[in-house]
């Protein structure tokens, strides 16, 4: 592949993210490297490092990047529906799927979102919150990764009568199942179904559904 001569200032640092990102779509995380990622951008071995101290500092980097995309796309499907507890929506009960503020379907809509962005991206939480950036000391990441849980935490804190920890832990199955469905369709576990990614991103928003109605039935003690 012949080598590109023609980066404008601080063009070549997105680029590498970029190709970064490409490289853990195709073979996930684990597989990322300095080498690789510079092969495919066209530059030499050294130049990343111009940019990226290290493969640690260019995983930060793809990790934040993919919590900015994760949580635009959440927060543009929490708009479509409203926000949990929306007036459309008295008390957050959301008893109509669809309705404004249903934090069930709030809920719902989250799983398929983050289906169709581990299926099409190769990651998501598990690029966002690897172990090997846990320590990291990047405030940007922390900070990013926030930002996904607040897009997050809301519709399963309405579902369980603000219980924090019962809320984390419904949100922990909801993100299992939907990263298991991306997962399976990635490694064509699903083609003897010819599932597409919207199959998938459904059956995660069943699940999620499913686990919503019976957190908040816990919750109501029905």
């Amino acid at each position: 592949m012949p080598r590109r001569s023609t980066y404008h200032h601080g063009d070549l640092k997105a680029t590498l993210v970029t190709t970064a990102l490409d490289v853990i779509a195709e073979q996930g995380v684990g597989a990322l490297s300095v080498a690789e990622v510079a092969r495919r951008a066209g530059v030499s071995s050294a130049a990343p490092y111009r940019h990226f101290a290290s493969r640690k500092d260019l995983l930060i980097a793809c990790a934040i990047t993919a919590a900015h995309r994760l949580t635009g796309e959440l927060r543009a499907a929490q708009a479509a529906l409203g926000d949990p507890g929306d007036p459309g929506d008295p008390g957050g009960l959301g008893d109509a799927p669809g309705r404004s503020g249903d934090p069930v379907e709030a809920m719902a809509a989250a799983a398929a979102v983050y289906t169709r962005f581990a299926a099409e991206h190769g990651s998501g939480f598990d690029l966002i919150y690897a172990e090997e950036l846990r320590d990291a000391g990047s405030q940007e990441l922390m900070e990013a990764g926030r930002a996904v849980m607040d897009a997050l935490l809301p519709a399963a804190l309405a579902v369980t009568g603000e219980d924090a920890k019962s809320a984390l832990q419904l949100l922990e199955r909801q993100i299992a199942a939907a990263h298991g469905y991306a997962t399976l369709l990635r490694s064509d576990f699903l083609a003897r179904r010819h599932a597409t990614v919207e199959d998938v991103a459904s059956d995660a928003a069943a699940i999620a559904r499913s686990l919503a109605n019976d957190a908040r039935r816990a919750e109501r003690g029905d």
